[in-house]
């Protein structure tokens, strides 16, 4: 993979979000449709966790979110982000603060 600098870096806009709505998309397995509190608005997020993740497991859970990537449409219902997720062997393995965190702080 190409290395990046610290100015490619500084590009992400990364924030701690915290999920208040969860369910699944329509016509999909893998897919949950999240609505995503980030303090001083809300994003809709689509997300390929629904086979390792349930609804209500992961609603008022916080999370890492890529505010700034461009829109995009799956299944119909639109992503306004990116949830950061570990890969382990092909499955998403959400990742956490290690205590509660002001939702819409930035991660730098």
């Amino acid at each position: 993979m190409e290395q990046i600098n610290i100015d490619d870096f500084g590009k992400l806009d990364i924030k701690i979000g915290k999920i208040s709505n969860a369910e699944k998309v329509e016509n999909s397995d893998k897919l949950l449709k999240l609505e995503v509190d980030l303090g001083g608005e809300k994003r809709q997020v689509v997300a390929g966790i629904a086979e390792q993740y349930s609804p209500e497991e992961i609603v008022g859970k916080q999370f890492p979110l890529l505010t700034n990537l461009k829109p995009v449409e799956l299944k119909g219902v639109e992503s306004q982000g990116m949830i950061l997720a570990a890969d382990e062997n092909g499955k998403p393995i959400l990742l956490h603060p290690d205590r509660e965190v002001k939702v819409g702080s930035k991660i730098r």
